[in-house]
């Protein structure tokens, strides 16, 4: 009789724990009625205005945690163009680096506008804009806590980059597109799932810099390095999922042969691979 009392206090106190895990992983916002909508916003850091452009769902419910990305623009780019999208044959991208058309209503998106239309995080201004975001946004809508994700092309990939390094605890993981190390890396010792993108022939952001980031996270998330370096098959990008990686902490990278472009597409294709190799990355985790 004692052993069955036990076995079930024992299973009484699993099922506590995982109601309270449950509960861990939803925001301050859930159950509420929204108070923040698809639209632009401002808020004060350290001074400055700052704006930022909210999507949600179409179907938002207040009681189903989301996941929460962050898609920040490239240099001398906007808010605005992320939500538009650019024209992809010149160096553009689709509207949300094409994650929302993704998404399926799981998703609320958080873009950000640069100061100078860019990420310098002087001070790092950036990443405190970036913690005022999460905080503002998880009080007032139901966000799983849990899948905080970033990514972003060019500047936005070295702002993704940043965050990585500065709030390992927070972002859950990111995609970091022809990225370099622009907006710092602050701490930058701890493991993130990270996923990297990057052309031989970029013009802009030498391969070389990619190369760099994605290293500090294959050796912080204690994946195997892969030798010899990954190429290019011809036209079409080639993908490299490296083995060894502490559990939750994967690291993909792509490589392919084109210039500084969010929107590479495979011989062939018509269609860039950007978006759904970062949306497979992201959705893996649960």
């Amino acid at each position: 009789m004692a052993r069955r009392s036990n076995a079930i206090l024992g299973l009484a106190l699993v099922v506590l724990t995982a109601i309270g895990a449950v509960m861990a992983e939803k925001s301050a916002g859930c159950g509420k009625e929204p108070t923040i909508k698809s639209q632009q916003y401002t808020m004060t850091v350290n001074g400055k205005s700052r704006q930022y452009i909210m999507k949600l769902p179409d179907r938002y419910d207040k009681d189903t945690p989301h996941k929460l990305i962050f898609t920040w623009h490239q240099r001398g780019g906007s808010a605005q163009k992320i939500v538009n999208g650019e024209n992809i044959n010149q160096g553009g991208a689709l509207p949300y680096y094409g994650l929302n058309a993704l998404a399926n209503n799981t998703a609320i998106f958080v873009v950000p506008n640069g100061l100078n239309s860019g990420w310098a995080n002087s001070g790092g201004e950036d990443i405190t804009f970036f913690d005022q975001l999460v905080k503002t946004v998880e009080d007032a809508l139901c966000v799983d806590t849990n899948l905080r994700f970033s990514t972003g092309f060019s500047y936005g990939g070295a702002m993704s980059y940043a965050v990585a390094c500065a709030r390992p605890k927070v972002i859950r993981a990111v995609a970091v597109l022809s990225g370099g190390v622009l907006s710092g890396c602050s701490g930058g010792n701890d493991p993130v799932a990270y996923y990297g993108q990057h052309g031989t022939s970029d013009s802009v952001l030498n391969v070389s810099g990619g190369r760099q980031m994605r290293d500090k996270f294959v050796k912080n998330n204690g994946c195997t390095p892969v030798s010899p370096e990954p190429q290019p098959n011809g036209a079409n990008s080639v993908k490299t999922v490296y083995k060894g990686c502490k559990e939750g902490y994967p690291v993909t990278w792509v490589i392919h042969k084109g210039d500084h472009n969010p929107s590479q597409t495979d011989s062939g294709s018509s269609t860039p691979f950007a978006p759904k190799n970062t949306w497979d990355f992201f959705s893996q985790f649960t």
